[in-house]
């Protein structure tokens, strides 16, 4: 399968440009230098850049230089450093993949439309000459599936225009139900050779999303041991989800989680990129704090296991915070381990 060279080992900064507040004070000392150089000293190799338009845009559309100053910056600490980088519009005028966020209408608003691909036409014009150490990935986790069709039509065509601004640099494409890897078969064929396919890893959910607050039907008070047997986790699905399960076609139902679940896992979408000739890209993949961090140790052991055998590249979510931070004080006892795995 086609690899991408300089996005194999990544981490997120997630909650410093987006899913924040946005006030001066957040911006300036979320994610500061040495955070950089930090990340670089553990051996990756690029970091992904969650970015919210609220950061660049004002209200009505014009540009904020005080916003577009904080990439700037991004870019020359992660240059400094030796380390590539993503720019992910995490979340565009009219739709977030947070409903909390109350951003409608953007799937069916022309207007909005054109106002996404106007800001990536700015990105391009800014940052599309830099090189191979940049890549632009055009939105965060899609949410409906109904609105396939019409993504992959705002999708091409933003391409087209990136394309007349910056032709070669790398475009990360994905798909519904957040980035889920069952929708990469409804992706449409990559435009050109500069486009990735993304999808973002949280499998299986019943575990990494264990007690979160935030999926619907989760008991707050859940947990669950990563050696539970394979019929243990789709029934803890079953009783905690709604609508996701664990697949367990295959596999022995008392089993516990092995590589094997994650090579199933990704097989689909692996005879998908190699048919296509596409590099496939998880921009997420990560544990809640809520698990126990010897667990969440072995969960990576797994999931960067299979990625490497795979060739795929990746991005852990996150490196601070936002319920999953790799330095928080959850993982201390375990955070050296775990950045031999990213």
């Amino acid at each position: 399968m086609k690899k991408w060279k300089g996005f194999e080992h990544g981490v997120n900064l997630g909650g410093w440009l987006s899913q924040c507040d946005h006030t001066k004070e957040r911006h300036d000392t979320f994610i500061v230098e040495e955070d950089i150089k930090r990340i670089s000293s553990w051996g990756v190799d690029h970091v992904r850049v969650p970015v919210d338009y609220e950061l660049v845009e004002n209200e009505d559309g014009t540009y904020r230089e005080d916003g577009f100053a904080y990439l700037d910056n991004a870019l020359a600490w992660t240059s400094k450093y030796g380390l590539n980088m993503v720019l992910d519009l995490h979340k565009t005028f009219g739709f977030s993949f947070d409903a909390g966020e109350e951003e409608f209408g953007f799937f069916e608003n022309e207007d909005y439309q054109e106002r996404f691909y106007r800001l990536w036409e700015e990105f391009a014009r800014r940052y599309g000459n830099i090189g191979d150490r940049l890549a632009f990935e055009l939105l965060n986790e899609v949410t409906d599936k109904a609105v396939c069709d019409t993504w992959n039509r705002i999708s091409e065509t933003c391409i087209e225009r990136i394309r007349k601004i910056a032709p070669t640099v790398k475009i990360l494409v994905g798909g519904y139900w957040n980035n889920s890897i069952e929708s990469l078969k409804d992706l449409l064929p990559p435009h050109d050779e500069n486009v990735v396919y993304n999808f973002h890893c949280y499998e299986p959910l019943i575990f990494t999303h264990q007690g979160a607050y935030w999926v619907p039907g989760m008991k707050e008070d859940f947990r669950i041991s990563l050696g539970a047997s394979y019929s243990e986790l789709a029934e803890a699905s079953k009783n905690n989800l709604e609508m996701v399960t664990v697949p367990t076609d295959g596999l022995d139902p008392e089993a516990s989680l092995g590589i094997e679940y994650f090579e199933k896992y990704l097989a689909e979408a692996i005879k998908i990129a190699e048919e296509r000739d596409v590099a496939l890209y998880c921009g997420e993949y990560g544990v809640i704090n809520l698990a126990d961090a010897q667990e969440t140790l072995k969960w990576f052991g797994l999931v960067n296991e299979t990625f490497n055998r795979c060739g795929i590249g990746r991005a852990a979510w996150s490196y601070k915070e936002m319920d999953f931070g790799l330095i928080d004080e959850h993982m201390k006892d375990v955070l050296d381990e775990v950045v031999k795995l990213l």
